[in-house]
């Protein structure tokens, strides 16, 4: 990483692609986006490219910015109990309460979509099945980055916009 003055007052740093760590690229806008694998992969361990990586980067963020919801994504092994693991996974979370996890496991072709009490309230188990249902179609084609944006799409779009905060009126 090299960092340098661009007329502007302050230093900008500049990323050599080949120093970031494995799951990491560089997008359009100059942002770092970096999948946080709850456990370091090996390279023959990310299935995408890293424009599919940065595609998925965004559609978790624009679903976590329409919704206000915390939209992640787990890929791999779910060991023998799938359902267990997803919900401890979903609890490491940040802010479990308003947190969607999608999990899947492409080996053992299991999909888990765990939510928070709050979330839930906004993606009901009927909304977030239709997701699955629609990522299921598309990893039976083999197109597992499709079926993973296809699946958040439409789990945001089930959820819905984030709710208004209201102003609060000031007492006359």
């Amino acid at each position: 990483m090299a960092t340098g003055d661009h007329g502007h007052g302050h230093d900008v740093a500049t990323v050599d692609p080949e120093d970031l760590p494995n799951g990491a690229v560089v997008t359009a806008s100059g942002r770092i986006s970096a999948a946080q694998p709850f456990q370091e992969p090996t390279k023959t361990d990310v299935p995408f490219t890293p424009s599919q990586l940065t595609r998925l980067d965004e559609a978790l963020t624009m679903a976590s910015r329409e919704t206000g919801l915390l939209f992640s994504l787990y890929l791999g092994d779910l060991g023998p109990d799938p359902a267990a693991r997803a919900s401890e996974l979903h609890d490491q979370l940040e802010n479990p309460s308003d947190a969607v996890l999608v999990a899947v496991s492409p080996d053992q072709r299991h999909i888990e979509v765990v939510t928070g009490p709050e979330a839930r309230l906004r993606l009901p188990d009927r909304g977030a099945k239709l997701a699955v249902m629609s990522m299921i179609a598309s990893f039976k084609e083999n197109d597992l980055h499709g079926g993973l944006l296809s699946g958040l799409r439409m789990l945001a779009e089930q959820a819905g916009p984030r709710p208004r905060q209201h102003p609060t009126t000031a007492h006359r």
